[in-house]
């Protein structure tokens, strides 16, 4: 991915956002709190995450999220290293996600990334989400934490 540009945005692209994390509501709660950064392929926008500065020394990395088009190229891996770096350059020492139990593709790419697992929010998406969510025909019930020290 050598011609993939990751850089800051102050106006994240809201259709990803929502790819990434489908209730408004949540994604209206932390777009106000966090940073974005937005990857672009020949000038066209494939894929952003966000970071949040969570706990002193800590950032979590939350709606990650690559167009459809451009999924399995190694953009989510791109964007995922680029957080490492830009985390560890603002001085935090542990990096943080979470991710639906049902979500095995984002589970396998977080642990081929270098992320472990520390926990489960048991029933996250049943208390905090208004309809339930399914994917890959089951419902999303709990958030598999994962962290890396940095």
């Amino acid at each position: 991915m050598n011609d993939l540009e990751i850089r800051f945005t102050p106006t994240p692209p809201r259709d990803l956002l929502l790819l990434a994390d489908e209730y408004d509501a949540s994604v209206d709660d932390y777009i106000r709190r966090a940073a974005c950064y937005v990857a672009r392929l020949d000038g066209a926008v494939v894929g952003e995450y966000m970071l949040l500065h969570t706990r002193p020394f800590t950032a979590e990395v939350i709606s990650l999220a690559v167009d459809p088009a451009h999924q399995r190229r190694g953009i989510a891996t791109a964007l995922l290293a680029h957080a490492v770096r830009t985390a560890r350059a603002a001085g935090f020492r542990r990096l943080e996600v979470g991710t639906g139990d049902s979500s095995a593709g984002a589970l396998a790419l977080y642990a081929r990334c270098g992320f472990r697992r520390t926990g489960i929010d048991r029933d996250y998406f049943r208390r905090y989400y208004p309809v339930p969510i399914y994917e890959n025909g089951r419902e999303c019930r709990h958030m598999v934490r994962l962290a890396m020290e940095l």
